[in-house]
């Protein structure tokens, strides 16, 4: 047995049938030329008889001393590779409508604890021959970031390349060990930002607040009230869908020092803004968003373990114009990153950590219900494959993350590239979120907007 540290406690502690606590990821394959009708099964097949687990997939929460639970990790030496691995198959007419329902039926089902704690779903019956592969792991195991690279190591770039590799027969890669590892989760780092401001000495408390008062930086719970910041159900609504990189380039090249991931954000703000307008819920003041973002230096690209921090950022959603809407999103975001770059690593890394501590005040009772929200929604840009990608010969066509929905953040937001796409994963409290589909028509109808400004000037 092995002590579980306080981090991935926090995550198990949390966690409730309202709140289930793992990160996902749905991906698309399709099928090379001339694969036969049994291409899927042969997969399965050859995917099962990968029966050596790292200890990440063959650990759950031991129990001890007559029943007490989440103070040590038991690992199971006999995994049943027929309960985590699993086969399913779509309805007609096998549209990605009817692959994302079940998606979010297994999306808002909590693991078993009894049992290591991820599942994995092989997915046919799209009508296109297309299948899909759902995969859950809980964040006590690994975060999104991690999880995101592990499946990416799992391809090949070579579409010939026909050696079978699974998440969970993977070794970890080798990295130089880092106090901030942990740091790439959101929810990890949030629980740990008390500790980290008391650790600060009077130094950086005087650039900190220096960053928070002079620099008027984007101050936590000073965000309005929405349809999202509520206390939510147990049951998930997941969305996605693809949208070229090259469109959302073309955007951000129409406003100066404009990123891409700005127009990103951009193109979120403005389908919230339709959204909420539709709910006839929009307020008066802008959403802001906590956006993870990285704080290495440029000598620390290549280095190993995560730095990711957090920065909030207004969305102008109370700006009708687009290209105007852009332009406020990305000083919002360029005066925040100043704020950080001119703090020393530590000081940085706990302001972070403050500015996500409404993360994990919203596990409190009651918390949410009395207190303004934080921020309104986390819209997180996960790095992903630059290039094609293939599985056993299937190409990726699309790669979209899924993440947590909690008590106060009912609505996430997670992207990611995938060669020439910004694939979007979308998460939603399927009680507090109705038609959470309709957030995908109106991000394509933000973009198109942006284009045709940008195309005006």
């Amino acid at each position: 047995m092995k002590l579980i540290s306080p981090t991935d406690a926090m995550f198990l502690l949390g966690e409730s049938r309202e709140h289930p606590m793992h990160v996902a990821g749905l991906q698309l394959y399709r099928p090379p030329e001339g694969a036969g009708p049994e291409f899927v099964t042969d997969i399965y097949e050859s995917i099962a008889k990968c029966d050596e687990f790292q200890p990440a997939f063959r650990k759950h929460p031991a129990s001890m001393f007559g029943g007490i639970s989440n103070l040590t990790w038991a690992f199971d030496s006999d995994v049943d590779i027929d309960y985590h691995l699993r086969r399913s198959a779509l309805p007609r007419p096998g549209r990605v409508r009817e692959l994302l329902e079940l998606t979010s039926r297994l999306h808002g089902t909590l693991l078993d604890r009894h049992r290591p704690l991820w599942e994995a779903y092989l997915v046919e019956g799209l009508h296109d021959g297309r299948f899909g592969v759902y995969t859950k792991i809980h964040h006590s195991l690994l975060d999104g970031v991690s999880a995101q690279r592990l499946m990416i190591r799992t391809l090949s770039a070579d579409p010939d390349d026909r050696q079978v590799r699974v998440p969970w027969a993977l070794p970890p890669r080798t990295r130089p060990a880092t106090p901030a590892r942990r740091g790439s989760s959101l929810l990890g780092a949030a629980t740990g930002a008390v500790g980290a401001m008391a650790g600060l000495a009077p130094s950086a408390l005087t650039l900190a607040r220096a960053a928070l008062v002079e620099q008027q930086l984007t101050l936590p719970f000073r965000a309005p009230k929405t349809i999202f910041n509520v206390p939510i159900g147990g049951a998930r609504r997941c969305a996605a869908q693809s949208w070229p990189l090259a469109r959302i380039k073309a955007v951000k090249d129409a406003v100066s020092g404009a990123t891409v991931n700005d127009a990103v954000l951009a193109m979120a703000a403005g389908a919230l803004r339709a959204y909420l307008l539709e709910q006839q819920a929009l307020p008066e003041t802008p959403l802001v968003a906590m956006v993870p973002v990285s704080l290495r230096g440029e000598h620390e690209q290549d280095a190993g373990g995560n730095m990711v921090g957090t920065i909030l950022c207004n969305l102008a959603t109370d700006i009708a114009d687009p290209l105007e809407r852009l332009e406020k999103i990305s000083a919002s975001m360029r005066d925040n990153k100043q704020v950080f770059a001119e703090l020393p690593r530590l000081e940085a890394l706990a302001l972070s950590g403050f500015l996500m501590s409404g993360i994990a005040l919203g596990l409190l009772p009651g918390f949410v219900s009395s207190a303004p929200p934080p921020f309104n929604i986390v819209i997180s840009n996960v790095p992903g494959a630059r290039q094609p990608m293939y599985w056993q010969g299937a190409r990726l066509d699309g790669n979209y993350p899924l993440s947590i929905a909690l008590d106060g953040q009912a609505l996430n937001i997670t992207l990611t590239n995938n060669a020439d796409n910004l694939d979007f994963g979308l998460v939603g409290c399927r009680r507090s979120v109705p038609h959470l589909q309709r957030l995908l028509t109106h991000l394509e109808d933000s973009l198109a907007l942006m284009e045709h400004a940008a195309g005006q000037r």
